[in-house]
């Protein structure tokens, strides 16, 4: 059970945070960042195995593999920025965590450019 790893690297990041608050609150941010690379780096395999699954479905189906690679993209920059939103977030900069927030929106809306552009091109060619 992954998801019992995760969990538990959180909670221990959670307790070690709550008891450097008292003593040194400057170090907890880094606890924070670390449990979350942490994190992040035990569910690689996981996110490897997904990606070679879609390839695989991807390859099979003969749909072209820019999609694919855009797509993979998109849900590297939701997850990236999602991270660093919930650092600022955590350490009290929610003026910072917006403005990363609506960067990663505006950066998934301009590669995402292709796909909505054949989206509207197989539209178009549809109707009479």
């Amino acid at each position: 059970m992954d998801i019992v790893k995760v969990i538990g690297v959180g909670l221990i990041a959670l307790i070690i945070i709550i008891i450097l608050k008292q003593y040194k609150p400057e170090f907890a941010i880094y606890v924070s960042i670390v449990a979350g690379i942490i994190i992040l780096v035990m569910l690689v395999d996981k996110l490897a195995s997904i990606v070679n699954l879609l390839s695989n479905l991807t390859n099979k189906t003969g749909a072209g593999s820019t999609f694919l690679k855009i797509l993979l993209k998109i849900t590297g920059i939701a997850i990236l920025t999602e991270f660093a939103v919930s650092i600022c977030r955590d350490s009290g900069e929610t003026a910072i965590a917006s403005k990363i927030d609506l960067g990663g929106k505006i950066i998934i809306i301009s590669i995402s450019i292709p796909i909505i552009t054949a989206l509207l091109e197989l539209i178009v060619n549809i109707l009479p």
